[in-house]
Order: C-alpha cells, then sequence, then structure tokens
C-alpha cells in the first residue's frame, strides 16, 4: 500500500467498529429504527428452527414458509438480522459464470452449468422479488465487469471465457477490450476485461431488513438478541438451547438449519472445512454527476479488478461509490474477534486503492469506513448437507460471493429441511465431505503468511514489477495443494 496516495481526510477516517456499518444505519432509519424483536426466553416449539438471521436463514424461511404458510418457523439471530455480513458486504448480486472453469474442473460440463444456472436464476429473482414485496433495495442488473489492472493480470479470466465458449454460454461471459472496458467505466488502469451479464447490485441491509419484515408478516417468528449455545438431538428431534441478556431459552423442533456462515468455524463439525478472513470497505460523499462525467460510469455495472486481494466496487442508488478490498486478517480457529471491525491499516488499504484506481476523484471525500468477516472454502464454493441423524442442515463457505448463492441456499436448505428430493439437492454443491484445512495452529500460520506474500506480490505487480519466483511459488502454493482460494496466476 502506497501511503502518499492517502488525503488527510483519509488518515483522519475510522472504522465503524462495533457501531452500525452505514449500510445497516440507512436500513434502519428506513424504519424509524425499530426496537429488534424479543429475545427467546423460556420454551417453545416450532417445526424447524433457523440459526442466523442473515439472508440463508431469512430466505430458508421464507422458503418454507411459501410452501405452508401454516408451518410453524422459527428464527433466531444473536444481534439484529442484518447485523451481520448480510448487513455489511459489497452488495454485489452475482452469477457464477466467472468461476465457470473452476466449476467445470471440479464436477464437469453439465454439473457445473446445472449451478451456473441456478445462481444465474438467483441474480433475476432477487430482483423480482423486491419488486413484488415492495422493498426498496437499490436493485440494478448492471452485469459485473473483471477488469485487469496490470499487465501481468491480462487475461485472467481466459479459461472462464474459453469454458463459456466451448460449453456454448459464451455470452453469459464474454472478454471485452480495453476500448469498451473504457464505454463502461474509464480509470487510467484499466485494460482489458471481460463482462459477466447475470450480475447486479444492491444495498444490502435493506435487502436483509426486508427479508426480515416479510418473513415475520409470514409467520415467522424472529428472536434477536438471542445467542445459541448448544444444540442437541432428543428423541425424533432436537432441542435448540440459547440465552439472551433477558434470560435462557429453548426450542424443541423437529429441524434445525444452521445458517451462521463464517460463525460455522467455530462449531466443531465445521471448524476445518473453513477459513475466516476479513474483507474492509470504504464509501464516497454521494456524487452522481462526477461520476457520470468524470468516469462515463453510467451502466450500473459492478466492478473487480484480477487481485488476489481483490477489489472491488460498485455505484450506490444515491450516487456514492463503494469500494472494497480484500486480504483483511484470518482468524484463529474460528473466532471472530475484534480485527474483523477494527483493522485500520485493512481499511487504509481499501482507501488506498480507491485512489489508486480512481486519481481523477483526487477531491472526493470518504466519508465511511468498515469490516466484517468472510468465510472461505477449500474450494471456494459454498457447501450445503446434512450432519449424521438427518436433523440438523447447514449451509456455509460463500467465500466473498454470497448475496444471490444464499438465495439459492435458501431453496435448498428448506428442501433438505423438508426431506424433498429435488434438481437443486442434487447439485454438486450439496453433500459430500468438503475438503478440509489443516488444523490449528498451522492454518491460522499458513494463513498469515500467505496473506503476507500476496500482498507483497500483488503490490509489486500494481507497480509494474514481477515478483521473484520464491515469492509467486509460495502464492501459488495453495493451488498446489488442492486449494482454490482465488484467481490462479
Amino acid at each position: 500500500m502506497d501511503q502518499r496516495l492517502l488525503t488527510g481526510d483519509d488518515l483522519a477516517l475510522r472504522p465503524a467498529g462495533d457501531e452500525r456499518n452505514p449500510w445497516l444505519r440507512e436500513a434502519l432509519a428506513d424504519e424509524g429504527n425499530p426496537p429488534p424483536h424479543p429475545p427467546l426466553t423460556g420454551s417453545t416449539d416450532a417445526e424447524v428452527v433457523i440459526v442466523g438471521g442473515g439472508y440463508t436463514g431469512l430466505w430458508t424461511a421464507y422458503r418454507l414458509l411459501e410452501l405452508d404458510p401454516q408451518r410453524r418457523v422459527v428464527v433466531l439471530e444473536m444481534d439484529v438480522c442484518g447485523g451481520g455480513p448480510s448487513g455489511r458486504n459489497g452488495g454485489f448480486v452475482n452469477g457464477w459464470w466467472d468461476e465457470l472453469a473452476l466449476l467445470r474442473d471440479l464436477f464437469g460440463d453439465e454439473r457445473a452449468l446445472a449451478c451456473a444456472r441456478e445462481v444465474a436464476r438467483s441474480v433475476t429473482e432477487i430482483g423480482a422479488w423486491c419488486e413484488r414485496h415492495g422493498i426498496h433495495a437499490d436493485f440494478r442488473h448492471g452485469g459485473m465487469l473483471t477488469v485487469s489492472t496490470t499487465p501481468l493480470h491480462d487475461g485472467a479470466w481466459d479459461s472462464s471465457t474459453e469454458a463459456a465458449r466451448q460449453l456454448g454460454v459464451g455470452e453469459d461471459f464474454r472478454e471485452l477490450s480495453s476500448e469498451e472496458v473504457a464505454e463502461r467505466c474509464r480509470s487510467p488502469l484499466f485494460r482489458g476485461g471481460a463482462l459477466m451479464a447475470d450480475a447486479g447490485t444492491i444495498q444490502p441491509a435493506r435487502l436483509a431488513r426486508g427479508l426480515r419484515a416479510v418473513c415475520a408478516a409470514r409467520g415467522a417468528v424472529i428472536h434477536e438478541g438471542t445467542r445459541v449455545q448448544r444444540v442437541r438431538r432428543e428423541g425424533s428431534g432436537v432441542r435448540v438451547i440459547t440465552e439472551s441478556p433477558e434470560g435462557d431459552g429453548e426450542v424443541r423442533a423437529g429441524q434445525v438449519v444452521l445458517a451462521i456462515n463464517a460463525w460455522a468455524a467455530g462449531w466443531p463439525p465445521f471448524r476445518r472445512s473453513l477459513v475466516t478472513w476479513s474483507s474492509w470497505m470504504v464509501r464516497t460523499e454521494p456524487i452522481p454527476d462526477l461520476i457520470d462525467e468524470r468516469l462515463g460510469w453510467i451502466g450500473g455495472e459492478s466492478i473487480v479488478d484480477a487481485r488476489f486481494t481483490v477489489h472491488y466496487f460498485h455505484v450506490t442508488g444515491e450516487g456514492r461509490i463503494a469500494f472494497g478490498a480484500g486480504g483483511g486478517r484470518p482468524g484463529y480457529d474460528g473466532r471472530i474477534g475484534r480485527s474483523f471491525v477494527d483493522d485500520l491499516p485493512a481499511g487504509r488499504r481499501a482507501a488506498a486503492g480507491f485512489r489508486r484506481i480512481f486519481p481523477q476523484l483526487a477531491d472526493v471525500r470518504l466519508t465511511d469506513m468498515w469490516g466484517g468477516p468472510i468465510d472461505v472454502a477449500a474450494n471456494h464454493l459454498p457447501r450445503f448437507g446434512t450432519l449424521a441423524g438427518g436433523r440438523v442442515h447447514f449451509g456455509f463457505g460463500y467465500s466473498g460471493n454470497g448475496v444471490a448463492p444464499s438465495h439459492l441456499g435458501g431453496r435448498i436448505l428448506a428442501a433438505l429441511a423438508l426431506g424433498s428430493d429435488e434438481p437443486i439437492t442434487r447439485l454438486p454443491i450439496v453433500g459430500g465431505v468438503p475438503r478440509r484445512f489443516p488444523p490449528e495452529p498451522f492454518r491460522y500460520a499458513g494463513a498469515r503468511i500467505l496473506r503476507e506474500a500476496l500482498i507483497r506480490r500483488e503490490d509489486r505487480e500494481e507497480q509494474g514489477r514481477r515478483a521473484g519466483w520464491a515469492l509467486r511459488g509460495l502464492t501459488r502454493l495453495p493451488r498446489r495443494l488442492g486449494y482454490h482460494l482465488g484467481p490462479e496466476r
């Protein structure tokens, strides 16, 4: 990171930390800052109890109630719905066509296409759902650009655009020339790129809060401020033990869905299936006229670069640029600590990335900085399944791309909870044994070493210098060991 890129105002900016991030502040203000749903105290019964009030849990609840409005569904959320990654993410509603080469390598042609088509369907359905239910979440179906910002990243998309062409879906992910990229957004760094049509953007907390409202209106019983302590099998069902400042509680249910994403890394059955990292964002003041005049960025495209510690950015509904950067600190042994929300150097790396990519906006002020955890799976794809006994179902591992896949995940988990055999429950992301990471402390040490190596390598590449063979070899080691954690270069 070149700190010389940062302005005085940038250096004065601080992470949101324990305060609500700006997406969630806006969404709560839209609702008049309502009180949370009351925490669970005492004992209650449910047909299905869902642990986690983010996208995955709420889409699962929505689907269960869509199929049977009389079904008793209880949702347990330790904060407020939208208080976790669902309300603080980058706002990308992405398909999987840019992952087609990986999907093909892992699953073969037909199953790769089936996965990509289902997630593409979710992109469209999220927009239609918002319109149908009157959820004003600034959804825009503008596609996603992947761009190169250094010659060493040129063609990073080639394997997936070629896979798309070979499988007859070449228009779903196609290469763009530097001139075509510039027609969509101007930056002195942008070179060539690729366009994925099945992608959109959204104000993420408004989507999460909209889901909360619709699920509650349909009969879901939501308890916020309720932390789950244990899940126990009991007779023909399960018992979920909770605690809150108001007292202890329990839910007796036939089925339980664990929709806790990054927090799954702290649960023994899943501990070695995930690595947790933080990702960081900054946001500009509203500048709709400057975005048009200086960038020509009017088509609603979201944009990512070809870094492993990816930069990702889009224009919000009120004309701000929301700009994110991966590569924050990893967590140890599944713990989600303060470094995930209070890491000033990681936040400044995001700010420096914005300044580097858009020097023509040097006079524009950054107003917000925040971060949060993401759950990274060994193959960079989510996994859904059922634990032994058939009553506990789970979904996690979105690896930084969860908005659209969580919609699919909700449909999958609802089907698993109901014991339904459907085409989506036969997708290759359902069932099976996920690849495991090494145990601690080796996992944490490896993640720290890899992070530092990636930052050094990508900083050098951005300066037009090729990293040495040892550094390149170190950053390629996870792929050689069978871990698909990011782009291959």
